[in-house]
């Protein structure tokens, strides 16, 4: 059985910095694009940022020149380091990968279960 989970979410103050985690297990034999997406309360998950195996970072306007993602493929991990948080990134967070299973020639989505992300003083 797949699964992702995310973690290194928390309450931090406007200005200040997090790092999420999310690490992929189960039986895997390819992974290939790791993303992160977040929904705030009351609105529509949104895309944050994308990087692709090998591929080129991509972000929401929203997050351009604050957020980095990166990771590392032997640990099946992608990362979001978040700077300049703002009020409103507030939202639960959100990762998602596409995974090719020993067996299978399909690649299938996954979703983790989220980690909140509270930004206020």
């Amino acid at each position: 059985q797949v699964q992702l989970v995310e973690s290194g979410g928390g309450l931090v103050q406007p200005g200040g910095s997090l790092t999420l985690s999310c690490a992929a297990s189960g039986r895997i034999s390819s992974l290939y694009n790791m993303t992160w997406w977040r929904q705030a309360p009351g609105k529509q998950r949104e895309f944050v940022a994308a990087l692709p195996k090998g591929g080129i970072a991509k972000f929401a306007d929203t997050v351009k020149g604050r957020f980095a993602i990166s990771r590392d493929n032997a640990k099946k991990t992608v990362y979001l380091q978040m700077n300049g948080l703002k009020p409103e990134d507030t939202a639960v967070y959100y990762c998602n990968a596409e995974i090719q299973v020993p067996g299978s020639y399909r690649v299938n989505d996954y979703w983790g279960q989220g980690t909140q992300v509270t930004v206020s003083s």
